[in-house]
């Protein structure tokens, strides 16, 4: 998967180090193209239009006499158009995306995501940090959700609610095909609002952490 140009890349890079630079803070930023398969949506998907050729099905027998259609009044010919609107109903929802986020519900995404981003800040042990100031930006493309965690030396200064301007940069990037320039714009807030909040950086203090942009191609 291509998200960036090499130069995009060295922006975010670049733009990384210099909030580091001003502050104790380490900054990851995470990208995944999606949190999970999210199988439930597809099973949902396939039983939903099974009920509804099931439906019409059964329908079109009570109401039809007609002799073109005589494979229906079968058992095999009901059990043979539910399973295909079974089949139409999960390729539809396995390929169309916006369908698929419905039938997986707003709840089950989020705590899909969350837990996603959960996972990242472990697996780059971002929680390994001198002082605790790790912070993941975490973005999941297929649901459209941001996250961003803080370790316990940045949730110690910064409350969940001041993030939110850090996650609007980067959706006011996607929403205008400029998902680079969102970031960056939002790796640069961060190191504002830590300066805000007086997570100095120390005369010791070195680059824990690797200032590249993280991408996995999942799902």
């Amino acid at each position: 998967m291509t998200l960036f140009t090499e130069a995009e890349q060295q922006r975010i890079q670049n733009a990384v180090a210099q909030a580091e630079g001003r502050t104790a803070g380490e900054i990851v930023p995470y990208i995944v193209t999606q949190s999970s398969g999210y199988e439930v949506a597809v099973w949902r998907g396939g039983s939903l239009v099974a009920l509804l050729t099931l439906g019409l099905s059964l329908l079109l027998t009570s109401v039809y006499s007609g002799w073109g259609l005589g494979w229906l009044y079968t058992n095999w010919g009901i059990a043979l158009a539910t399973l295909g609107g079974a089949t139409v109903g999960a390729l539809l929802t396995t390929f169309v995306s916006p369908l698929k986020r419905w039938l997986t519900g707003d709840a089950l995404l989020a705590e899909t995501v969350h837990r996603r981003a959960m996972q990242a800040f472990v697996e780059e042990e971002i929680f390994k940090t001198r002082d605790r100031t790790g912070i993941l930006l975490f973005l999941s493309l297929f649901e459209h959700r941001i996250e961003v965690l803080g370790d316990e030396g940045i949730n110690q200064k910064v409350t969940p609610d001041e993030w939110v301007d850090v996650v609007m940069r980067i959706r006011k990037g996607i929403k205008e095909d400029h998902l680079a320039d969102g970031l960056v714009e939002a790796i640069e807030q961060c190191g504002h609002l830590l300066e805000k909040r007086g997570v100095a950086i120390q005369p010791d203090d070195t680059d824990e952490l690797s200032n590249k942009v993280r991408i996995r191609d999942e799902g």
